[in-house]
């Protein structure tokens, strides 16, 4: 670590803490001699005017935070060697993600870090061969009409768009204001008012075609109401939900199901017996099923009625296909 990280990491360190970080302690963090520790507090106290003080009674040093802000702002903008990797990391992700989120805008940004980072000795290239997404079931997605949808979006105008839903033969142009984006299982979803419909409305973006940004500002829905609609229910599928499902996994797939999240709010418990029982909250069914399913006979559905028969019917059409 040379000189300008050790100020910056020291900075990081005081501004993060309420107590006082004795020597010792720096010296640890900042991976250097006690002589080359003083001078970096010498050099953030003299040449940046930082409000370093010793606290004598801790036996340390702190930041004077009296009154309520970050006492200084280093100039720049340096980033920790974990850091820089963490971003590449973003990037990589972002970059496989379809319809290949940001990667040409980032790709100066990624070769200056990846120089940076080659200067300090390490290995950027690694990151290519060490992250792999499988986007398993994702459907192609226009690059140009998502450029214009996140556009519209973060610049809150409305869009006008083209949609066919998979479950209509016909196709209709709406009016929307778009709300949010939503990464979904390997497929982009846009979360909007419908001014045609007055209502919420939930857009599979493969399935938005010709979209147009338009010069009216769009209407901002707050997060709790959003949240409230589209968050409520299980899976995609938006809206109220009023059922609770009732779920028993055997022992031996507890092991996986115990650690999984199916829904913000669901609540699970191991059975004496070593069963897992699962509560969640759902809407529509469809979904949820499909995930019930997956699992054949090492989940039993409990309750709801309508729930189960809606089980058994799925099930006895699916065996009807091999007779």
């Amino acid at each position: 670590m040379d000189k300008v990280e050790r100020l910056y990491h020291l900075d990081r360190l005081l501004a993060g803490r309420r107590t006082a970080l004795p020597l010792a302690a720096i010296m640890a963090e900042l991976q250097c001699s006690e002589s080359s520790a003083r001078r970096t507090i010498d050099a953030l106290r003299e040449h940046y005017q930082a409000p370093l003080i010793y606290d004598r009674p801790a036996q340390g040093w702190r930041y004077d935070t009296r009154h309520g802000e970050h006492p200084v702002q280093l100039p720049g903008l340096w980033f920790s060697d974990t850091e820089l990797h963490a971003l590449l990391s973003a990037h990589e992700i972002l970059g496989a993600i379809p319809p290949g989120l940001l990667r040409n805008d980032l790709a100066p940004l990624t070769a200056r870090i990846h120089a940076i980072l080659a200067r300090r000795g390490l290995a950027p290239d690694q990151l290519a061969r060490r992250i792999r997404l499988i986007p398993i079931g994702a459907r192609p997605l226009s690059p140009r009409g998502f450029g214009v949808i996140a556009t519209a979006l973060l610049q809150r105008r409305r869009l006008r768009i083209h949609y066919r839903a998979r479950t209509s033969p016909h196709s209709g142009t709406r009016e929307v204001s778009p709300e949010r984006l939503t990464w979904y299982r390997n497929n982009w979803y846009l979360d909007a008012w419908c001014h045609q419909a007055d209502g919420y409305r939930r857009f599979a973006c493969e399935c938005i075609t010709d979209p147009q940004a338009l010069a009216t500002p769009a209407e901002d829905c707050g997060e709790a109401e959003l949240d409230a609609y589209f968050a409520g229910a299980y899976g995609i599928f938006a809206g109220p939900a009023p059922h609770t499902a009732v779920l028993r996994f055997s022992p031996a797939r507890a092991r996986w199901v115990a650690d999984e999240q199916w829904h913000p709010d669901q609540q699970g418990q191991r059975l004496p017996d070593g069963h897992y029982e699962l509560r969640l909250p759902y809407g529509t069914a469809t979904e949820l099923l499909m995930d019930i399913l997956r699992h054949g006979p090492e989940v039993q559905i409990l309750s709801p009625p309508e729930l189960i028969d809606a089980a058994r019917d799925l099930l006895a059409r699916t065996l009807a296909q091999y007779d």
